[in-house]
């Protein structure tokens, strides 16, 4: 693998994919761009190409549907140049969970899960082998909260969270590093496509801050990185508590507050 790998993002088109692009780009990465949007993926490439001198290859794809995603598949695994992936792709649906209709949540949970995992899959065996690479996997702060009623879509981000510190636990001892990105609402056109209303967000980050953070929590090797938390301790707190909270789990014994009153 080179010094400056070529950096795999899905979703690349536009959004939180597109600024990783371009920062890999200013870095000096060559880049495979993957996304449904072909004339939107050839004007970003073309920029790139000219503003930072890097190769950039495109590949038009729908990771909801197999043929597509057994593509980009086959050049995670084959691939050896490719060194870093960024599992970016992704959406999300407005109302509640019993006005989306069944196809819409499988839709969803195959692009935010099925798909994210499977690349994952994709290349992990082989940066293993070679003692070196990365997997960033995008989440969501969704993940951590119920309470925000956004049900499928942050049960999704959830798993990416479980995944990536799986992953990291597995991996690192072998020199591949594994990262969880979890912004909370960052202005992309995610929100358009799942029918809600940019303007009725109190808050919401910009793309760039959000990823240039990303990147910071990338270089120091951070394995969970929380661009909006002011307060990293309270992440710290968070583990510390489900660390205890293992502690606590007896495989052989009932808890004393379940057994039958004699």
């Amino acid at each position: 693998m080179s010094p400056r790998p070529t950096v795999l993002i899905t979703g690349a088109s536009t959004g939180i994919g597109a600024t990783y692009a371009e920062r890999f780009a200013q870095r000096g990465h060559d880049l495979l761009l993957v996304a449904r949007d072909q004339a939107r993926l050839d004007a970003l490439a073309g920029r790139l190409r000219s503003e930072h001198g890097v190769a950039v290859e495109v590949m038009k794809a729908d990771l909801t549907q197999l043929s597509d995603l057994t593509s980009v598949e086959a050049r995670l695994r084959d691939d050896a140049r490719i060194g870093i992936l960024v599992n970016n792709a992704g959406a999300a649906l407005s109302g509640s969970f019993i006005e989306q209709s069944t196809d819409s949540v499988a839709q969803l949970i195959a692009l935010n899960t099925t798909a994210l995992v499977r690349l994952a899959s994709a290349i992990a065996p082989r940066l293993a082998k070679a003692g070196e690479g990365a997997i960033i996997n995008i989440g969501s702060v969704v993940g951590l909260a119920p309470e925000f009623g956004m049900t499928v879509y942050g049960a999704t981000k959830a798993f990416v969270l479980f995944l990536s510190q799986g992953l990291s636990l597995e991996l690192s001892p072998r020199g591949v590093y594994v990262q969880a990105v979890l912004p909370a609402a960052t202005r992309t056109e995610i929100w358009d496509r799942s029918g809600v209303d940019i303007n009725t967000l109190d808050e919401i980050m910009e793309v760039g801050d959000l990823v240039d953070a990303a990147l910071v929590g990338f270089d120091r090797r951070e394995p969970v990185t929380i661009p909006p938390l002011q307060q990293a301790e309270r992440w710290d707190d968070l583990q510390s508590a489900r660390q205890g909270l293992l502690g606590q789990i007896r495989q052989s014994a009932v808890a004393q507050r379940y057994q039958a009153q004699r």
